[in-house]
C-alpha cells in the first residue's frame, strides 16, 4: 500500500511481486531477476529484521521457497498466520550509501521531515536533521548538509560521490504527501540506498492515525 502512494507522488521503487503462499513462488520469481531480496508483509510486524522477516541474496527458486517458509514460520511467532499477508520479493539493490528519510506528524508543528544516514549513523550517533513542512529548496539543502555524515555522501577514501539530487527529489515529495494525506501519521523510508546515480527505496512503511 505504501508503494502505491509513493509511486503516485513520482517516487520510483524497485520492481516487486507479492507471494501469498508457497504455490505462488514460481510465478513471482519468473518476473524478477535474481538475486532477490524477500521481506515479510504483515501489519503486525513493523521491524522486519528483528522478527526474522528479511532474507537477502536469494539465487534460485529453491532458496526462495526455503526463505518464504522460514519467514512465515518466524512471523507466526509474532502473530497469527491469518494476519500475515505474505512476502514481497524484489531485486537486490546495487551498492550505495544507506540513508533514512521520513516524516512524523507532531501535534504542535504538524508534518516534520527527517533525513539522516542509515545504520550506525542513525541508530548509535543519532545523526539526523529535521525540518517542519512545507520545505523550500534551501531547507532541503540545509537538511542534507548539516548532518555530520554529509562528507560520506560527497565521497571519501576513494568512494565516488553519491547522487545528492536523488535525495533532494525524495525530500521534496514527502511534504506534499504528508500535507495532502493528513491521515498519514508517520512515513519511514528505511533504508534508501543512494547510488552514484539515482536511489533505491528498499523498504517503506506508513502508519495511519487511529481514526
Amino acid at each position: 500500500e505504501s508503494r502505491n502512494i509513493l509511486q503516485r507522488y513520482g517516487l520510483l521503487l524497485p520492481q516487486a511481486a507479492l507471494i501469498r503462499n508457497i504455490d505462488e513462488v514460481g510465478q513471482a520469481t519468473s518476473k524478477i531477476p535474481y538475486p532477490l531480496a524477500m521481506k515479510v508483509v504483515c501489519p503486525d510486524i513493523i521491524h522486519k529484521s528483528d522478527a526474522g522477516g528479511i532474507k537477502l541474496n536469494l539465487k534460485g527458486n529453491a532458496e526462495v521457497r526455503e526463505a518464504f517458509e522460514e519467514i512465515m514460520a518466524n512471523a507466526c511467532k509474532v502473530t497469527t498466520r491469518d494476519r500475515v499477508i505474505g512476502a514481497l520479493i524484489s531485486p537486490m539493490a546495487a551498492e550505495g550509501q544507506e540513508c533514512i528519510i521520513g516524516m512524523i506528524r507532531d501535534p504542535q508543528f504538524g508534518p516534520v521531515i527527517m533525513f539522516g544516514l542509515g545504520g550506525i549513523f542513525v541508530e548509535v550517533l543519532k545523526d539526523v536533521s529535521f525540518r517542519v513542512a512545507p520545505l523550500a529548496d534551501h531547507d532541503i539543502d540545509e537538511m542534507i548538509k548539516e548532518i555530520k555524515g554529509y562528507k560520506v555522501l560527497t565521497g571519501i577514501r576513494g568512494e565516488k560521490p553519491k547522487d545528492i539530487g536523488a535525495i533532494r527529489h525524495i525530500l521534496a515529495k514527502l511534504p506534499d504527501m504528508a500535507i495532502d494525506n493528513p491521515e498519514i501519521k508517520e512515513i519511514d523510508l528505511n533504508p534508501v540506498i543512494i547510488h552514484e546515480k539515482g536511489a533505491s527505496i528498499v523498504d517503506s512503511r506508513m502508519i495511519l492515525e487511529p481514526n
